[in-house]
């Protein structure tokens, strides 16, 4: 596509001699025009096309071999160039249009007509562009576009704990266990115990089963604070948490808790 700083590229193909002189001798001299190639049949023509990738090109219908038709079709009309078709038999004008060319020539022509067709592949090609920038900006628009605010987990991120008058908020993450005492929860983090009037089934599932699990009825232990598993006489299991606190591990949950730990597998 043609842009202020490189002129429009041109290929021109007739198989004569004469007919491609003549639109040379046209375009000769044209500061905003490039012939960057000939071709003498509609086989060069495709290939011409295909590798040099010309913005305009002036293509001879009845070539022989293989027709102007033809090299649309082989090119496929979407990929093709902007096409003014040159045609000695006007019979190929309604099929030019067919195959989407933006106009024809029909031999001889006059220098007027092919102004004309000239001026009309100027503004088809000025209109690509203007399309073609206005793709860029909006493509430009989307990349800059803020990305979507990350969804809210579904999990429990933070938990309130109203005590002597104030609400303190305890992020689930400095958790280290909860046990449970009665009605209520207690939260253990680091030295402190903050009490909530929880159910640890509620808690066990609003908490996040990557980050926490459930190894008793009454206790619920942050998974990266488990330090030892401990097997006792009797089948009595136990875990050791780093901060050397140990907790009951309850006959029905040792199989999970000891996946969980990597050491079944499935």
């Amino acid at each position: 596509m043609p842009t202020p700083d490189r002129p429009l590229r041109v290929l021109i193909v007739d198989d004569e001699p004469l007919a491609r002189q003549r639109l040379l001798d046209l375009l000769e001299g044209r500061e905003d025009i490039e012939v960057v190639g000939q071709a003498t049949s509609g086989r060069e023509a495709v290939e011409a096309i295909r590798t040099l990738q010309p913005d305009l090109v002036f293509l001879d219908v009845q070539m022989p071999g293989m027709t102007g038709l033809d090299v649309v079709r082989e090119i496929g009309p979407e990929r093709m160039p902007v096409t003014i078709f040159v045609t000695a038999y006007d019979q190929y004008a309604l099929k030019a249009f067919e195959v989407a060319a933006i106009d024809y020539l029909l031999k001889p022509f006059d220098d007027e007509r092919f102004e004309q067709a000239l001026e009309r592949a100027r503004r088809l090609l000025k209109l690509r562009e203007v399309e073609a920038l206005r793709e860029r900006l909006l493509q430009l628009l989307q990349d800059d576009r803020p990305a979507a605010p990350p969804k809210p987990s579904k999990y429990l991120e933070r938990i309130a704990v109203e005590m002597r008058g104030q609400v303190r908020v305890i992020p689930v993450r400095q958790i280290d266990y909860i046990t449970a005492s009665g009605p209520y929860a207690e939260l253990h983090v680091g030295d402190q115990v903050y009490v909530i009037r929880e159910q640890m089934q509620t808690l066990e599932e609003r908490l996040d089963p990557d980050l926490f699990i459930r190894i008793h009825r009454s206790a619920i232990v942050r998974i990266d604070l488990i330090d030892v598993l401990l097997r006792g006489a009797g089948g009595r299991y136990a875990v050791r948490l780093k901060n050397g606190v140990r907790l009951k591990v309850s006959r029905s949950r040792r199989e999970a808790l000891e996946r969980r730990l990597g050491l079944h597998a499935g």
